[in-house]
């Protein structure tokens, strides 16, 4: 539609003031009642763009999930994104919200609380320019603790991306605007060693050292990486030992995963639990897994991006795609099979960094593009 674009461009103070809005109020994951503050603003501005709201509770360490939605006889798309930031309370005041040469900055406005003001903006015009029957029926889902693993969100988000054809993401875009069809999956594992003490000089081959196993496990573990086919193996925290002159009797790697492939899940998982000591007398145990599943470019992830491509194109500018080594909340959703979109939120850069900050001039067009798919999805379906 057309119209879209300038109908989104008419909106550019409020999508603006949004973002101000939503940057200032700081929400912290680790502090449920600022996030809480921040999700109850975000419940606001909704509500204002004409969706009917509701709180899902997540536990007594996390602020409740927001869902919004609005009517639609088209069918079921879900916009997924978060609330929550990496920023502790605070920050606001080290890194203030400000504009120069083009840009804004502050804490979380990259990741993601612009993404946040350009999904309702997107639903706002979108819902004032066309009627309930030839636009699809959206669920917007903002999450409380995603930028700590999701834990109590990912059944909400499983649950309700299958009651969904589509699932569009507004996490930030990769450098220059283009979309993400593809994301490594995410691994945390914990390998502990246990040996036995002695003193170091005294009695040195009664001791059996961790330290030392867990040397030779790093350079088993690191040697897991096939970086040809996107997996890759860090062994990133290392603690062991109390003292030099003790044969350690315990020591502990942190270990990170990315996979890009299904498929490399259980590789990964049979060669680090099947881990053996050197040292008969130490004993390994492995703890953690693959919590964020990799999102793959599958067939349908390609047609939903030549979809964008092509609502991009009638509204002048060129939609280029690609994949990051980091995860999201959209990986969930394309494990289970529906065609998933990321990356549709703003452009900019420093995502977690002292530079974050969102190009001004790329927020409409993000906007009217998002509008434009939405769109675009309910009349496809409409005329199969």
């Amino acid at each position: 539609m057309t119209t879209l674009v300038p109908a989104c461009a008419r909106e550019s103070d409020r999508l603006l003031q949004s973002i101000r809005d939503l940057v200032t109020c700081e929400s912290p994951s680790d502090d449920p009642a600022a996030v809480d503050a921040c999700a109850t603003l975000f419940a606001a501005q909704l509500a204002d763009a004409g969706a009917r709201i509701e709180r899902r509770a997540a536990g007594p360490a996390t602020a409740a999930h927001l869902v919004a939605t609005w009517p639609g006889d088209g069918p079921r798309v879900l916009l997924l994104g978060h609330v929550d930031t990496v920023w502790p309370r605070g920050q606001i005041a080290r890194q203030p919200l400000e504009t120069r040469d083009g840009k804004m900055f502050g804490p979380g406005i990259f990741d993601m609380k612009a993404g946040l003001a350009i999904a309702t903006t997107a639903v706002r015009v979108l819902t004032s320019l066309v009627p309930a029957a030839a636009r699809p029926a959206i669920t917007f889902l903002a999450t409380t603790d995603e930028e700590i693993g999701s834990g109590t969100s990912r059944a909400l988000i499983e649950q309700l991306a299958r009651e969904s054809a589509f699932v569009l993401v507004i996490e930030p875009a990769l450098p220059g605007g283009a979309i993400k069809t593809a994301r490594k999956g995410v691994g945390e594992y914990e390998i502990l060693a246990t040996g036995i003490a002695s003193h170091a000089g005294v009695d040195p081959g009664a001791g059996a050292s961790a330290v030392h196993e867990i040397a030779h496990v790093i350079n088993a573990v690191v040697a897991l990486s096939d970086p040809q086919a996107g997996l890759t193996v860090n062994a990133g925290v290392v603690h062991g030992g109390t003292r030099p002159n003790v044969v350690a009797e315990s020591a502990r790697v942190l270990v990170d995963v990315r996979v890009s492939r299904m498929a490399d899940v259980e590789r990964i998982e049979s060669g680090l639990r099947g881990l053996r000591a050197r040292d008969s007398r130490v004993t390994l145990s492995v703890t953690g897994g693959v919590n964020r599943p990799p999102m793959e470019r599958t067939a349908g992830v390609e047609q939903l991006y030549l979809i964008a491509r092509d609502v991009a194109r009638k509204q002048g500018w060129d939609l280029t795609e690609g994949s990051t080594g980091g995860g999201s909340d959209g990986n969930f959703c394309a494990a289970l099979g529906v065609p998933t979109l990321d990356g549709l939120g703003a452009v900019g850069d420093g995502a977690h960094a002292l530079h974050e900050h969102v190009v001004i001039k790329d927020l409409v067009p993000r906007a009217a593009l998002l509008a434009g798919l939405l769109a675009r999805l309910a009349s496809d379906k409409a005329s199969e």
